[in-house]
């Protein structure tokens, strides 16, 4: 199940080991230009935003002066008014600087495209005014987008290769795209027009070779959040009951009721697909619970097996934990 739909990847056999790490040497390198990004990233319910947040603190008091700034890599915090299902927790950054949440529409098509160019104008306007830039998130294109030091091409639709591919059953649409590409969004394999969408940005960017940018980060200090499997396990169940306690349900009611199409809300996966399967009367509230931690718990296998492929592609990460 592990890499149903990450053809190609194997999974880690182990935890990575943890390491300490050095705010004030990480804080020096920034500043004589040998790192131009910090990236904090993790799976899901492994402390990301509270260590990112506390790391922020600790820049700041080295410095003596407020620098250091958030940018979100999360594919779903962009949306206003999916709160409690995205788990922003606004209240944990307090006085840090956060950036590209709440920035579209919910009901909106944000792409990868759109997140780079706004990752960029984020991260030149933090480095401009004399700040360190601290991307936080685990949305692995998201983060591969900000760090990957080119600029993605803006794919216009194919309405013939569109057309080619409805012909497709979903499963033939998910064994074409994972021989192009792991795909670390599991809400992409459960959409039709998703994967369709998919397919044609992979077909495009085979002709079309993407080019190296001095308009993004070269230099990024990667730092993990580690969390064994036991804790992983539990900490994504406990956080599940309190969000649906908080309100999960009535939230999705509340967005439906605004306007937003069921079929919109499932387009964005995990907890908006299953919630929003309930409210509608498909699933019961057990079927729903039990999925969707299911959901969730597939997910944060595969944002660890997507961190592990980015270090077996060169890049170093510092896990520690949170």
């Amino acid at each position: 199940m592990e890499s149903e739909y990450l053809s190609g990847v194997p999974q880690p056999a182990e935890l990575p080991s943890p390491e300490e790490i050095s705010v004030p040497e990480v804080l020096a390198s920034f500043d004589a230009g040998q790192v131009d990004l910090i990236c904090v990233l993790g799976p899901t319910a492994s402390g990301k935003t509270r260590y990112a947040v506390q790391l922020c603190r600790q820049i700041n008091a080295l410095s003596g002066r407020p620098r250091a700034e958030i940018i979100s890599a999360d594919s779903r915090q962009v949306y206003r008014g999916m709160d409690i299902g995205t788990g922003k927790d606004l209240d944990e950054y307090q006085e840090i600087p956060y950036h590209l949440i709440d920035i579209v529409p919910a009901g909106s098509r944000y792409n990868i495209y759109e997140y780079q160019q706004d990752f960029e104008k984020a991260w030149k306007s933090i480095v401009s005014r004399g700040g360190v830039p601290v991307l936080c998130g685990g949305s692995g294109l998201y983060i591969e987008a900000a760090t990957c030091g080119y600029m993605l091409p803006q794919v216009p639709p194919n309405p013939g290769l569109r057309a080619e591919l409805e012909q497709e059953d979903i499963e033939e649409l998910r064994e074409k795209l994972c021989e192009i590409r792991p795909v670390s969004d599991p809400s992409v394999m459960e959409s039709k027009r998703r994967l369709i969408r998919a397919l044609e940005v992979a077909f495009y960017e085979q002709e079309h070779p993407v080019q190296r940018t001095a308009s993004l980060p070269k230099n990024v200090y990667y730092i993990g959040t580690l969390v064994s499997r036991e804790d992983r396990v539990a900490r994504i169940d406990r956080r599940l009951d309190e969000r649906l306690a908080a309100g999960m349900v009535d939230e999705v009611k509340g967005l439906i009721a605004s306007g937003i199409s069921p079929s919109d809300l499932v387009y964005y996966g995990l907890e908006y697909k299953f919630v929003t399967q309930h409210v509608l009367g498909i699933l019961s509230w057990d079927e729903m619970r039990s999925l969707l931690a299911n959901a969730i718990h597939q997910f944060a296998k595969r944002q660890m097996t997507w961190f592990r492929g980015m270090e077996r592609d060169g890049k170093t990460i510092h896990w520690t934990y949170a």
